[in-house]
Parts: structure tokens; C-alpha cells; sequence
């Protein structure tokens, strides 16, 4: 049996005409650029997301650039982040011409760890003139958390180490639209909670384009106005331009697609985290939970619907490499999330980190292996990348 890592055929299927009608829609109408079918699809994502305002943009990339942009970050200011996480998360940050700083994760959720954020603070950073500065003397302006693979990071806690040192908050949601936290004050969905939440539609997102698109969400009226202008070359009115912005424009086609997909969402959602609970139960059942970890539910019992979204399901196990060829031979689809912390790129060699600066990052890196997960994979599938793991370890 061949079990891809992620199959979208059976979801095209299932939406295909509606899709078709949509796309020639666009195509009749000649109007592909910043039209009615974005203006929708905006609308619609922003009450899913319970947001005032939504921002459609090309990819999720362009999305913390178009953010990052709007908020005035560039050369001279810092940004705390995670090691642990797709190459936009740092890059971004890197291209607007401000430097990451890398904090290390919580080796259970593989998230930014919010004590060790507290902890580099204390520890290396100063306050002067109102301004918290790093060891270089560089001003920390924001906090970059990334909601790893379907789960939201502690932002109550998070948000709270802004405050104490006024710095914004920009979520990097890409991997969890429509994930639920159970803030003090009431539940909140990923990328809502801090000043500007940032999303990835790519294919292979929950919520996937037929291509790149992404969004920007944020509740402040000014920041959303630059925002929109941000994603137009800054361009305010029409061939008028006050700052620099970019090409981050969303298109209608892709926007179309969105919109058709979204009130599909919850449900996609909820066959993952039944997929999730199959894999956990057939790997109790076989004993496996004492060779490999399985994905940490943190807010299980917290009474939400969305605890968890699954956009990965990633076991750690410290024989990773072996077990991915081990699968590879028995035609199952499996992918290493990531197989480098970002502070270990060449690219960011700059940056002066080391070999153990991170180290739950860099045991992440040795030991993070995603398993097939999708909404209509069947339980059959499941059963045979459970056996085929179980043969590894006998």
C-alpha cells in the first residue's frame, strides 16, 4: 500500500464544480486584481476568525513581510523568535533588514518557550531610554511566535512579557487557522491574540490555495489601512506613495478558491484531530508510546473545540533517520520538520550562534518526524504506517 504524507485529490473532487463556477466567474468578468471576490473572501475569513479587519496578500511569506513593513521594523531592531520553524519566520525578519534572535522551544509542544523568553530577557537584555535593548545594543521590537504544526503557544504568557516590556506581538499563524487557545479572558483563535496574526494559505495548508496566498489580521484600523496599502507598493491614493510597500497582492482566483473552501474548515479540522486520536490509540494499543513521543494536546481538557488542528502530526524518536528510510521502503510518505534550527543555516551564520546555543532545538532537529496526516486518510492507512513502525522497532 502507498500512503502519501498528504493527498488534496479527494477534497478537489468533492468541490470541483462549485470551484469551476467560481473560476469562470473571475475569467468572465476580467477583473483578477483587488476585486469582489477578495472583498468576500476577506469578509468571510474575518468573522471565521472573529477579526475586524483581514488583509488578503500573495503567500504566507509576504504576509510577515507586508506585517513586519507595516509596523515600521527595519534595520536597527531585533526580534525574538523561534529557531524551530519554516524558513519565512527568521527570513522575513532578515529581509526588512532587522535581526532575528533565536529563543529555544519547549521540547513537549515545539514551540517558542515562553519561560525561556522570559529567561533571555532577564538575562541579557537592558532597558535604556524606555527602549529594551539586546547584548549589541540593538532595540528589541517584537515577538515573533510560531504556532508549530496545529497548536497555539502560550500567549497569555507571551503577551504578558510584551506588555511588561512594550514590545508588539506578531503571530505566525501559518500552520493553524482556526486552532483555539483558552486565553484568562476567553477563547481566542491563533493569530487574533497579538497585534498582527500572519496565514499561509499554500496547497498544503488546512485552508490551501491553488498556489501561494496568504493573509494578514490585526484589530487596530490604522494598521490595517497601512497594511492595505503595504500589499500595493504602500500606494495610497492611486500612484501617491508614502512609504515603501510591496507586491502582496492576493488574487481573485485565489481568493475564489478560499472562499469556497472555508466553511469546509471546521469539519476538515475535526477529521484530523480523529485521524490524530486513531494514530494515538493504535500506538498505545501496540506499545509504541514507549519507543516513540507522540504530539503534546496541551489545552485538551481546556473545553475547546479546536485544541488541536493538526496540521502535522509529528512523533519524535531519537533513531528518526532510520525510521523515515525504514518507511520510505514500505511506500509511506513521511517528512522531516526541520532537519536544521534556523540558527544553524548557513545563511544566518552571521548571527555568531553555535552548536548547543538551542539545544531542545537541535534535538527537535535529530528526532521530528511527520507522519501521514490528512482529513480523508483511512483508517486502513493508518493501521499500516502503525504496523510498518511497530515492525521497525521489533
Amino acid at each position: 500500500m502507498r500512503v502519501p504524507l498528504l493527498d488534496l485529490t479527494e477534497q478537489y473532487h468533492a468541490l470541483s464544480d462549485p470551484i469551476r463556477v467560481e473560476l469562470e466567474e473571475v475569467l468572465a468578468s476580467q477583473r483578477f486584481i483587488l476585486g469582489p471576490k477578495l472583498a468576500a473572501f476577506e469578509q468571510a475569513i474575518g468573522r471565521f476568525l472573529g477579526t475586524p479587519h483581514a488583509i488578503g496578500v500573495s503567500s504566507g511569506t509576504d504576509a510577515l513581510l507586508a506585517a513586519l513593513m507595516a509596523l515600521r521594523i527595519g534595520t536597527g531592531d531585533a526580534i525574538l523568535t523561534t529557531s524551530f520553524s519554516f524558513f519565512a519566520t527568521a527570513g522575513s525578519v532578515a529581509r526588512v533588514g532587522a535581526k532575528p534572535i533565536f529563543i529555544d522551544i519547549d521540547p513537549a509542544t515545539f514551540n517558542l518557550s515562553a519561560t525561556k523568553l522570559k529567561a533571555y530577557i532577564d538575562n541579557y537584555c537592558r532597558k535604556s531610554d524606555g527602549k529594551l535593548l539586546d547584548r549589541n545594543g540593538q532595540t528589541i521590537r517584537a515577538i515573533m511566535p510560531v504556532h508549530l504544526f496545529g497548536l497555539a503557544c502560550e500567549m497569555d504568557e507571551i503577551i504578558a512579557i510584551a506588555r511588561d516590556h512594550e514590545l508588539l506581538v506578531i503571530e505566525d499563524a501559518a500552520q493553524t487557522i482556526g486552532a483555539e487557545y483558552p486565553r484568562a479572558g476567553g477563547v481566542a483563535k491563533t493569530g487574533t491574540m497579538g497585534d498582527a496574526g500572519c496565514f499561509s494559505f499554500y496547497p498544503s495548508k488546512n485552508l490551501g490555495a491553488a498556489g501561494d496566498a496568504g493573509l494578514v489580521v490585526c484589530r487596530s484600523d490604522e494598521l490595517a489601512k497601512r497594511l492595505e496599502a503595504c500589499r500595493d507598493h504602500g500606494m495610497e491614493p492611486r500612484y501617491y506613495h508614502e512609504f515603501i510597500g510591496g507586491n502582496f497582492r492576493l488574487d481573485e482566483i485565489q481568493a475564489a478558491i478560499l472562499r469556497i473552501k472555508l466553511p469546509y474548515l471546521e469539519n476538515w479540522a475535526a477529521a484530523r484531530r480523529a485521524a490524530a486520536d486513531f494514530y494515538r490509540a493504535e500506538f498505545s494499543r501496540c506499545g509504541l508510546i514507549k519507543r516513540v513521543v507522540l504530539p503534546a494536546e496541551r489545552y485538551r481538557d481546556r473545553g475547546l473545540t479546536n485544541h488541536h488542528v493538526y496540521y502535522v502530526y509529528a512523533i519524535r524518536t531519537p533513531d528518526r533517520d532510520r525510521l523515515h528510510q525504514h518507511l520510505a521502503k514500505r511506500d509511506i510518505e513521511t517528512a522531516i520538520y526541520y532537519p536544521l534550527g534556523l540558527h544553524q543555516q548557513k545563511c544566518f551564520g552571521y548571527l555568531g550562534y553555535r552548536e548547543g546555543d538551542l539545544p531542545e532545538t537541535e534535538r527537535a532537529a535529530r528526532e521530528v518526524l511527520a507522519l501521514p496526516m490528512y482529513p480523508e486518510i483511512s483508517r486502513e492507512a493508518q493501521q499500516f504506517v502503525v504496523n510498518a513502525i511497530v515492525d521497525f522497532f521489533q
